[in-house]
C-alpha cells in the first residue's frame, strides 16, 4: 500500500508539473503574440530561440545539479552535501565575478573560471576538515562560512568596479533566461560526461559508502577515487553555475527526495536525484514565469526553488536520520577554564584599544593620520556599532545556551533574515513607516523565527543536527522572501537592499543612544536568568527537575535573542557570524559560565564589529566596503583557521 501511494504521488507531480509547462507555454505564446500585434512567426521564433531552450535548461540544470549533491552525498557521507551548502557555487562565483573585472580576456571560457574557483572552495572545506575526515557538521559549518567569505569577497570586487547594487542582486538569484541553444547543449554536454563517469564508478562508489577500509580491501585506494567523483561533481556545478549562475535547495532536496521515495540501490539514487532535480528546477521556473504573467513581477528563478526547497527540508526533517557517524564522533575537548575577571579584563582591554584606534586612526588623500580632532565626529558611528555588536554578540551567547547547540547563532539559524523579513512586511504595508514601525516589525520577525525553530525542537525532539538543517532551510525560505522583495524594484526592495548592505550610512547620536538603551536594557534581563543558562543545556528533564519553568523560560529568552538582534540588525544590518565567533570566543577564552560568557561574547561581539567596520573603511580607501559582508570575511577566515587547526566547534 506504502509502494502504490508513493508511485500514486510521484505520477500525480510529474502530470501537475507537465500542466504546468503547458499552461505556462500557452500564455506566453498569447503574451508575446498579442505584444507583436498578430505576428504569428515572431511569436513562434521568440518561442523556438527562448522559451524552449528555457524549458530545456530548467530540466538540464536541474538534473545537473542533483546528480553532482548526489555523487557529493553519496563520497562524502553526508546528507547535507551540495554546492550550495559545500561552497562551491558561491566560489565558481566569485571566480567569474574577478575574471569578468580584472581579466575581461579569460571571460570566453566561463566554465573553466568557475570550475578554478568551485575547486579552490572544494579543497578549502576538504582541507579544513580532513583531519575531522570529513566530519559532516564539521564540513557543512566550513562550507557556510566558505560560501559566505567568498560572497562577500565577490561583492567587494564589483563594489570596486562601480557595479556592486547590480552584481549582488544578480548574486541572490539564479536567472533562466535563454537567448539560443547554446548554453544549454554546454552544459548537456557536461552533464553527459559526468554521469557516464558515475556510472562507470558504481560499483567503487558501493564500496566506499561501506567505509575507507573496505574499499582499501577490495583494492581501491579510497583517497584517490574520493577525489575523482568530488572533481565530477565540483565540475558539473561549475558549470551549472556559469550558465545560469547560484541556484539553491535543487541539490539538496533532489537526493533527499530520491532516498524517501524508497529508492534503494546506487544505480537507483544516482538516477533518481537528477530527475528530481529537473522535476523541482522546472517547476520553480514555471511558477517564476506564471506568476510573472499574472502579475507583472520578476522574482528570480533561484529565490523561487528557496519558497520550494524550504517548505520541503522542513517538512522532511523530522525523517533526516542523525548527520553524526560513530566512524568520526569527534573527541571530546576539554576547553580551558580561566578565571572569569582576567579574561574579561583582556577582552576589555581589546575593546578599549580597538575604539581608540577606530576613533582616532584613518587614512585620506594623503596616508595614514592619527588625530584626536577626528574622534568627536566619529563618536555617533564607532558607540552605534558598538552598542548592535554587543548585542549581536549577547543574542548569539543566549541562542547557543538555549538551542544546546554551539553552532546555532542568529546568522546559521535564519534569525537575523528573519527580522528583515519582519523589516519588509512593514515597508510593504507602511512605506513611509518610522524607525519605531522599523524596529517593531524587526523584532516580531526574529521572535516569531526563533519561536518556529524551537517549536520544532520541542515537537520532534531534534538534536543539534537537526536544527542546523531546520535553520538552514528557514533562512534560505527567508532570504528568498527578501530576494523576491528586492526583485520588485520597489522602493522598499531598495530600502531592503541597502539594509542588506549591512553599512551603518548616517549614523547620528540618537541612533547610538537609542541602541545603546536597548543593550542597557536587554543585557540585565539576559543576566538574570544566568541559572537558566546553565540548566537548559542540561536537557527538558533535568531543569524540570531543578525547578525551571521551562516553557516560560524559554519564551523569555527568545524575546530577549529577538529583541538583541531586531536592534542590532536595525541599527547596522546583518553581520554575518559575529553573533557565532563572540560566544564562540569567550568559550575558548575559558568562559563557560553564563554571565562570564554573556558578558564576554558582548565585549567580543563590539569589538569584531567595530573592527569590521574601521577595516572596511581602510582597506580599500576611499571606497567603503559593506560592513556585513567584510564581517563575513573576517568571521569565516576566523573559523576556518579554527577548523583547519582542528579546533572544536564549541
Amino acid at each position: 500500500m506504502n509502494a502504490l501511494l508513493r508511485l500514486t504521488l510521484i505520477v500525480a507531480a510529474v502530470a501537475i508539473l507537465a500542466a504546468l509547462a503547458l499552461l505556462n507555454h500557452h500564455l506566453l505564446l498569447a503574451a508575446v503574440s498579442g505584444e507583436a500585434a498578430g505576428n504569428r512567426a515572431f511569436a513562434a521564433v521568440f518561442v523556438a530561440r527562448a522559451e524552449l531552450p528555457r524549458l530545456a535548461m530548467a530540466l538540464i540544470a536541474g538534473a545537473a545539479l542533483g546528480l553532482a549533491s548526489a555523487l557529493l552525498q553519496r563520497v562524502l557521507r553526508n546528507p547535507l552535501a551540495e554546492p550550495a551548502t559545500l561552497g562551491l557555487s558561491a566560489g565558481a562565483h566569485l571566480a567569474l565575478v574577478v575574471v569578468a573585472v580584472a581579466l575581461p580576456a579569460a571571460a570566453d571560457y566561463p566554465v573553466a573560471v568557475a570550475f578554478l574557483g568551485a575547486g579552490a572552495a572544494a579543497g578549502l572545506v576538504l582541507a579544513a576538515t580532513a583531519r575531522r575526515r570529513f566530519e559532516p557538521l564539521s564540513v557543512i559549518l566550513t562550507g557556510m562560512m566558505v560560501s559566505l567569505t567568498a560572497t562577500a569577497a565577490a561583492a567587494a570586487v564589483i563594489l570596486a568596479s562601480g557595479d556592486y547594487m547590480t552584481g549582488l542582486f544578480i548574486w541572490g538569484g539564479g536567472d533562466l533566461t535563454q537567448d539560443g541553444w547554446a548554453p544549454v547543449l554546454r552544459l548537456a554536454a557536461s552533464f553527459a560526461v559526468v554521469a557516464v563517469g558515475a556510472a562507470a564508478a558504481l560499483r567503487p562508489l558501493a564500496l566506499l559508502s561501506l567505509g575507507d577500509a573496505e574499499a582499501k580491501a577490495a583494492g581501491l585506494s579510497a583517497g584517490v577515487l574520493r577525489l575523482m567523483i568530488i572533481a565530477l561533481a565540483v565540475w558539473l556545478a561549475a558549470a551549472t553555475t556559469a550558465e545560469i549562475g547560484i541556484v539553491g535547495f535543487i541539490g539538496l532536496a533532489a537526493p533527499l527526495i530520491a532516498r524517501l521515495t524508497g529508492v534503494r540501490s546506487s544505480a537507483g539514487r544516482l538516477l533518481a536525484a537528477p530527475l528530481a532535480g529537473a522535476l523541482l528546477l522546472l517547476l520553480a521556473d514555471g511558477a517564476v514565469q506564471l506568476a510573472g504573467h499574472l502579475t507583472g513581477l520578476r522574482i528570480p528563478t533561484g529565490a523561487a526553488t528557496a519558497l520550494i526547497g524550504g517548505p520541503l527540508i522542513l517538512a522532511l526533517v523530522p525523517r533526516i536520520a542523525t548527520l553524526t557517524r560513530p566512524d568520526v564522533l569527534p573527541k571530546a575537548a576539554l576547553l580551558p577554564r580561566r578565571p572569569a575577571g582576567r579574561v574579561l579584563l583582556l577582552l576589555t582591554g581589546i575593546l578599549a584599544v580597538t575604539l581608540l584606534l577606530a576613533l582616532t586612526a584613518g587614512r585620506d588623500a594623503i596616508g595614514w593620520r592619527l588625530s584626536l580632532d577626528a574622534a568627536p565626529w566619529r563618536f555617533a558611528r564607532v558607540a552605534l556599532l558598538a552598542a548592535a555588536g554587543g548585542l549581536i554578540g549577547m543574542a548569539g551567547a543566549v541562542i547557543q545556551r538555549l538551542t544546546a547547540n554551539p553552532l546555532a547563532s542568529p546568522e546559521v539559524l535564519g534569525v537575523g533574515v528573519g527580522a528583515g523579513v519582519g523589516l519588509a512586511a512593514v515597508l510593504l504595508a507602511l512605506p513611509l513607516a518610522g524607525v519605531a514601525a522599523q524596529a517593531a516589525g524587526m523584532m516580531a520577525g526574529a521572535v516569531l523565527t526563533l519561536a518556529l525553530l524551537l517549536a520544532f525542537v520541542r515537537r520532534h525532539g531534534f538534536g543539534a543536527e537537526r536544527l542546523l538543517i531546520a535553520g538552514i532551510a528557514l533562512g534560505a525560505l527567508l532570504s528568498s522572501v527578501l530576494t523576491s522583495v528586492i526583485a520588485t524594484g520597489s522602493p522598499a526592495g531598495f530600502l531592503l537592499l541597502g539594509w542588506i548592505a549591512g553599512a551603518a550610512v548616517e549614523p547620528s547620536i540618537e541612533a547610538a543612544v537609542g541602541t545603546a538603551a536597548v543593550l542597557a536594557a536587554l543585557a540585565p534581563l539576559a543576566l538574570l536568568h544566568a541559572r537558566a543558562l546553565a540548566l537548559l543545556p542540561l536537557g527538558e528533564t533535568v531543569a524540570r527537575s531543578l525547578g525551571l519553568a521551562t516553557a516560560r523560560t524559554r519564551a523569555g529568552l527568545v524575546l530577549i535573542a529577538g529583541g538583541a538582534t531586531a536592534a542590532s540588525t536595525l541599527a547596522i544590518g546583518p553581520m554575518s557570524f559575529i553573533g557565532l565567533i563572540a560566544p564562540h570566543l569567550a568559550r575558548t577564552l575559558g568562559l563557560q559560565r553564563p554571565v562570564a560568557q554573556l558578558v564576554g561574547a558582548m565585549l567580543a561581539g563590539a569589538a569584531l564589529t567595530v573592527a569590521a567596520d574601521w577595516l572596511a573603511r581602510m582597506v580599500a580607501f576611499p571606497y567603503q566596503l559593506p560592513l556585513g559582508l567584510f564581517a563575513a570575511l573576517i568571521g569565516g577566515g576566523y573559523l576556518v583557521f579554527r577548523f583547519a587547526g582542528g579546533a572544536r566547534a564549541a
